[in-house]
C-alpha cells in the first residue's frame, strides 16, 4: 500500500514547490549581454521553512568575480552599479570559484531539503538566470543545481501583490525599506528579493487559509 503523509510531519518545502527549493540570485554585471559582458557580483539567498509552514531566508552565499577573458566593460553599467572592477579591495574571485562557493552549497541544501532542482528567484529573474547560465557554460562546470529555464519572478508578484514591479518602490510598499547607498550590491538586492518573495508567498498562504477556515 502506498504511504501516506504523516499529518504531524513538519511542513516541507519540497512539498510546497513540488520538489523545486527557492533560491534568490542577484547579479551586477558590466552590461546586458550574458555571453560579452562581464559578470561582476553574484549572491543568492537559500529560501527556507520554518516550523510554522512560512518561507523565511536563508543561508547568503556572495562574492566578487573577476572579469572573464574577453569580457567587455560597458561604462554605462559599471557608472549605473558603482562598480569598479579593477578596485584592489574587491577581492574578487574567478568565475569558476565564483560558481564553486555559490553553487555547492546550494546543490547541498538542494539534497538536505528533500528537493530535486533549485529555482531560481530574482527580480527580472530571466537577466540573472542567463548571466549564471553564461558562467556555467563558460567555465563547464559541472552539476548546476537550477532548473534550466523555469523562474519564480518578483516583478510578476509584486506587480501582483503591491502594483509595483520596481525593486526598490515593492520593498517600500512591503514595508522593507529601501537604502539607495546600499542598492545595486548583488547581496543588497538579493537579500531585499529574498524577504519580497517571502512575504509576498507567506501573505498568499494567510489569504488562502484564514484563521478558522
Amino acid at each position: 500500500m502506498p504511504t501516506l503523509p504523516d499529518p504531524d510531519a513538519p511542513p516541507s518545502i519540497a512539498q510546497r514547490f513540488r520538489g523545486f527549493l527557492p533560491v534568490v540570485v542577484d547579479v551586477e554585471t558590466a552590461g546586458f549581454d550574458a555571453r560579452r559582458h562581464a559578470l561582476l557580483e553574484i549572491a543568492a539567498v537559500i529560501i527556507r521553512m520554518n516550523a510554522d509552514g512560512r518561507l523565511v531566508p536563508g543561508q547568503r552565499l556572495a562574492c566578487h568575480v573577476l572579469p572573464f577573458i574577453g569580457a567587455e566593460l560597458d561604462p554605462r553599467a559599471l557608472a549605473f552599479n558603482k562598480i569598479d572592477p579593477e578596485h584592489p579591495f574587491r577581492d574578487a574571485v574567478s568565475e569558476r570559484d565564483a560558481l564553486r562557493q555559490v553553487l555547492n552549497p546550494v546543490r547541498k541544501a538542494v539534497g538536505s531539503q528533500g528537493c530535486t532542482r533549485a529555482i531560481l528567484v530574482g527580480h527580472n529573474a530571466h537577466f540573472d538566470l542567463g548571466f549564471l547560465k553564461a558562467a556555467v557554460e563558460r567555465t563547464g562546470y559541472k552539476r548546476d543545481p537550477f532548473h534550466a529555464f523555469s523562474v519564480f519572478d518578483t516583478v510578476t508578484l509584486a506587480g501582483l501583490a503591491y502594483g509595483q514591479t520596481v525593486l526598490a518602490k515593492a520593498a517600500q510598499a512591503a514595508g522593507l525599506g529601501w537604502d539607495d547607498a546600499e542598492a545595486h550590491s548583488a547581496i543588497y538586492d538579493a537579500d531585499k528579493t529574498a524577504a519580497l518573495f517571502c512575504g509576498i508567498v507567506n501573505r498568499w498562504g494567510e489569504l488562502a487559509d484564514p484563521p478558522g477556515g
